[in-house]
């Protein structure tokens, strides 16, 4: 009975310590992150309802009178829009599938991106508009690179979604029933208790129901990422599972430092690293943007499109459309001089990785199913506000004046050892994870305890 009693006593410790050790990464994890994780939640609630947001605060660019007109060809427009920016080159064109939207050509003006915007019906120049100042690059540019830019930035943005899996993961071991039989606090809140309890369930609550849509919204994130997005394309591309090796209808796999995302615009995730075939010039008339749209039409590319101009006297027509239905994506190089197709490829194409990330992207820009993708994905990035904001003020609400208020770490080394290993584990799937991890733990044994002051006060 005694043995049976001890043998009790030190699960329950080894449980307690277990609990302890989570509550404390999960703790250190969300002070830090928390403001990270608001931003981009907020950024990308706005950014999925970019067609509405931008439908709306640029209609007068955006649209135009239908007529009975038949529209101007797209070779007649780009001529308006050289006659009125003199100085400026083309760099693609836009055909979408609204017959009242304008068409929208891609032009460097001065060295910087600039919109124009065409009536297709009259070729009147409607307007322009610098791209770093159009209102989605910006939340674009919040949510990638937190305004400030640079791979620095860049980086910050992708530790803190890949430390928001962890904070789920311990989270939810954290939130588990320990001989709970009631259902509130687990699975419903108790909206009327108060203080610390109240915002403990409204963190702890959502954060369950949530857990697993939160999941897929940062794991369909990291494919463009820096680190983790290098990390799938090598895989996609060395188990052939990104894009196919066939996709190019002429001659063998062309040896190019150029890749498809580096000169042209509007390309799907899995064919962004398509190396960019060159145009062989055989005493062809080089090819107008009429005839690419033609070869659009003929190859029964589905609108919208955008057509990226050839860059150099090698360079290639790409036909790309990634804007909506993932179905629908193709990526076509076509040589500038003859015609010919060099390189076709298009969702039934992509290997099982590449569809699943394709998939995955569309699903997290709102774009898998329309509306409803873009309210579950509201929800999530509301949802994940509302927990960042509930576990500050209950962490304010528990904290004392001369300390962090950080959970206990008077724990058994073999547990501390035990999670920190299962903690670098997860660092070599998220190297910056990894990276961040033996920072944190160099500091901890070299700076934090010869500081008796900080030492305290981190707890």
């Amino acid at each position: 009975m005694e043995n049976t009693t001890k043998q009790e006593k030190g699960k329950n410790q080894t449980r307690n310590g277990l609990y302890q050790t989570m509550w404390r990464w999960h703790f250190y994890a969300g002070i830090i992150f928390a403001p990270f994780l608001i931003i981009l939640a907020f950024s990308g609630a706005v950014y999925l309802f970019k067609p509405q947001i931008e439908s709306y605060i640029y209609k007068d660019f955006y649209f135009v009178e239908e007529t009975s007109a038949a529209t101007l060809s797209v070779n007649a427009q780009a001529e308006q829009v050289k006659e009125e920016y003199p100085s400026a080159s083309l760099t693609a064109v836009s055909v979408f599938d609204d017959e009242e939207r304008t068409t929208k050509f891609a032009t460097m003006q001065d060295g910087k991106a600039v919109s124009v915007y065409v009536d297709p019906y009259t070729g009147k120049v409607l307007g322009d508009m610098p791209v770093e100042e159009e209102l989605m690059t910006i939340f674009m540019k919040l949510h990638s690179e937190l305004i400030v830019g640079g791979t620095a930035a860049n980086r910050l943005v992708e530790l803190a979604a890949c430390w928001a899996i962890i904070l789920i993961l311990t989270g939810l071991y954290i939130w588990w029933p320990r001989n709970r039989a009631s259902i509130w606090g687990t699975v419903l809140p108790r909206v009327r208790s108060k203080g610390r309890v109240f915002w403990r369930d409204m963190h702890a609550v959502p954060a369950f129901w949530l857990s697993l849509g939160l999941l897929m919204l940062i794991l369909t994130g990291l494919p463009w990422s820096g680190v983790m997005g290098e990390q799938i394309n090598r895989v996609a591309t060395a188990t052939n599972t990104g894009y196919p090796a066939f996709s190019f209808s002429f001659g063998p796999k062309p040896e190019s430092v150029a890749v498809t995302k580096d000169v042209a615009e509007d390309v799907p995730w899995a064919s962004e690293n398509v190396p960019v075939p060159a145009s062989v010039n055989n005493q062809y008339v080089p090819l107008t943007l009429n005839d690419a749209t033609g070869i659009a039409e003929m190859k029964d590319i589905q609108k919208p499109y955008t057509i990226s101009m050839p860059q150099g006297e090698t360079g290639v027509f790409t036909i790309a459309t990634s804007h909506s239905r993932p179905f629908d994506n193709a990526t076509l190089h076509v040589d500038q001089y003859s015609g010919a197709v060099l390189t076709d490829v298009r969702y039934e194409d992509y290997g099982f990785m590449g569809k699943a990330i394709t998939l995955g992207i569309a699903l997290h820009e709102g774009k898998l199913f329309g509306l409803a993708n873009q309210l579950l994905g509201l929800l999530l990035c509301i949802g994940l506000i509302g927990m960042m904001v509930s576990s500050l003020i209950m962490w304010r609400k528990r904290k004392p004046e001369n300390g962090l208020g950080a959970p206990g770490r008077n724990v058994d080394i073999k547990i501390k050892r035990a999670v920190t290993i299962i903690m670098l584990l997860l660092g070599l799937i998220m190297p910056l994870v990894g990276i961040s991890i033996i920072v944190v733990l160099l500091l901890d044994k070299l700076v934090f305890v010869r500081i008796k002051r900080l030492k305290a006060w981190l707890g």
